[in-house]
């Protein structure tokens, strides 16, 4: 996965032209071209307002790494490196996924029939890391944390701790979508990887 990839979710997979794989995805051309606009707007936007590129890929990288899915999350590393981010905090993102990786999801439902469902778990804070990772980053893997594993428990407070830090509400909307993007997109992969018959 790289700058110039023609489409990121074939070069994760490793879908050739003619092949199989890519006969399945053509069939889907929209789905297939939203995909690529929906990664190119959120990791190489025109624009990239408030967000840095060092941020867009060390969250892609983080929220990988939750999800266990560690081809992806090293495509990402790759790019936070190619952004030109320095190594001790590329070190820290490491760092990070080792220490908040974790089963879920956790969190309580309201006073009712889906109680029974509660589960309680970690509520993951930043630890060595945060140094390297600064305070906007710190607050944003706690957030995407709590959006992974807890997203039962969303409330007022988890977006005012993003504030606190600097992110605009602009900045935690496209935070927000980042962490909703790598979920579809790490699902995809596995799920055409499967097709393939590779794990």
């Amino acid at each position: 996965m790289s700058a110039t990839d023609a489409d990121v979710i074939d070069a994760l997979v490793g879908i050739t032209p003619g092949s199989a794989l890519d006969a399945i995805r053509a069939r889907r051309p929209e789905a297939r071209a939203h995909a690529e606009a929906t990664y190119r707007a959120l990791f190489t936007p025109g624009v990239p307002g408030g967000v840095t590129a060092h941020e867009r890929f060390a969250v892609g990288t983080f929220v990988a790494g939750l999800h266990g899915a560690m081809a992806i999350a090293a495509a990402y590393a790759r790019r936070l490196a190619e952004s030109g981010a320095p190594a001790a905090l590329r070190d820290a993102v490491d760092a990070a996924v080792k220490e908040a990786v974790t089963h879920g999801p956790y969190g309580s439902y309201p006073a009712g029939p889906l109680s029974r469902e509660d589960t309680a778990g970690p509520i993951y804070r930043v630890g060595a890391a945060r140094g390297a990772l600064g305070a906007r980053l710190a607050a944003a893997f706690e957030h995407t944390h709590m959006l992974v594993f807890h997203p039962r428990d969303a409330a007022p407070p988890s977006l005012q701790a993003l504030l606190d830090a600097g992110w605009s509400t602009t900045d935690i909307v496209t935070l927000s979508q980042i962490v909703a993007f790598l979920s579809f997109q790490i699902r995809v992969v596995i799920g055409l990887r499967a097709l393939a018959g590779r794990p």
